[in-house]
C-alpha cells in the first residue's frame, strides 16, 4: 500500500475474485498510486457466507474492511462489487470520498442473472451423470466467461480465463455458485434504493458490455449530489481486463477531482 494520494480499495464481481484486479495494481504504483483488492466473502478464497440475505453480510465486510484506512478511500467496484460499492455510498460516515461504479449490478436485475440460471454450459456441469474431472470443469467455466464478459475474447490472456475458473474448479463448486446466486437473485430484483449518496459517484460502462446495460442509471445520477459517466469504447463488462489502462487514467482523472 506503498504511494501518494488516497487508497483505491477494489471489489470484484459475482463468481470473480480479487485477481480481477491485477492488471489495474501493476498500473497503479507508476503514477504513484496504491490499491487494495478485496475477495468477498462467498467467493475467492474469503470465508463463507453466513445464512440469511447476501446483501447486507457484504456491506458489513466493506464497512469492516475500510475502518484500518480511518476514511477518505475511493471505492471502486465492478458489477456485483459496484453494487456493493454504492450500497456503501449512501450511507453517511461511511469514510469514503468517492464511488467508481464499474457497470454495477442492483440498478436492476441483471442479465448474467439469466445467462448463468439458463447457460446450457452450466446446465451440462450440473446435470451430468458422470464424475466430470476438474481440467474440464475449469476450462468449460473459463470458456464461458470469455464468451460473455469481454468485447474481444480472443484478445485476453488465456491465463484470465485460466484464474477465474480455478475458484470453480468443480461440479460441487459450479452447484455452489449457482446456489449463491439463487440466494442473491431476489435482493437484486429489488433494485437498490438511493435515497441519498453522499459521495461524489462515477459510473463506468465499455459500449460492448453484453450482461449489464444501462437501465437505471438514471436513478444513480439524479440521487448523488456530485456524479459523472464515463464509457470505455471497445470494452466489455470488465474493463479492470480488457481496458486496464484507459480504466487507471479515468480512476486517475476522478481521484484528482476530488480533491479539486
Amino acid at each position: 500500500m506503498q504511494g501518494r494520494g488516497r487508497p483505491l480499495v477494489l471489489l470484484h464481481g459475482f463468481g470473480d475474485s480479487a485477481d480481477t484486479w491485477r492488471y489495474v495494481l501493476d498500473l497503479l504504483p507508476r503514477d504513484g498510486r496504491r490499491g487494495l483488492a478485496l475477495d468477498l466473502p462467498g467467493l475467492g478464497t474469503a470465508a463463507p457466507l453466513e445464512a440469511g440475505p447476501i446483501l447486507p453480510q457484504l456491506d458489513r465486510f466493506l464497512g469492516a474492511a475500510l475502518e484500518r484506512f480511518g476514511g477518505d478511500v475511493l471505492v471502486v467496484g465492478n458489477s456485483l462489487g459496484g453494487c456493493v460499492a454504492l450500497s456503501l455510498a449512501k450511507q453517511q460516515g461511511a469514510g469514503v470520498a468517492g464511488v467508481a461504479a464499474l457497470a454495477p449490478a442492483g440498478l436492476h436485475v441483471p442479465r448474467w442473472v439469466v445467462i448463468v440460471e439458463r447457460d446450457p454450459v452450466i446446465r451440462f456441469l450440473l446435470a451430468s451423470p458422470i464424475p466430470l474431472s476438474g481440467a474440464l470443469v475449469q476450462r468449460a467455466v473459463g470458456a464461458l466467461y470469455r464468451r460473455l464478459a469481454f468485447c474481444e475474447p480472443r484478445r485476453i490472456d488465456p491465463r484470465v480465463a485460466r484464474t477465474f475458473a480455478s475458484h470453480i474448479g468443480t461440479k460441487a463448486h459450479v452447484a455452489r455458485i449457482v446456489e449463491l446466486l439463487q440466494r442473491l437473485l431476489p435482493e437484486l430484483r429489488e433494485p437498490l434504493r438511493f435515497d441519498t449518496i453522499a459521495p461524489p459517484v462515477l459510473l463506468v460502462w465499455g459500449d460492448r458490455d453484453r450482461l449489464i446495460s444501462l437501465n437505471g442509471i438514471e436513478r444513480v445520477t439524479a440521487a448523488a449530489r456530485d456524479s459523472r459517466f464515463v464509457t470505455i469504447a471497445g470494452c466489455g463488462h470488465c474493463p479492470q481486463i480488457e481496458a486496464p489502462e484507459r480504466l487507471v487514467e479515468v480512476l486517475i482523472r476522478f481521484e484528482a477531482e476530488l480533491d479539486a
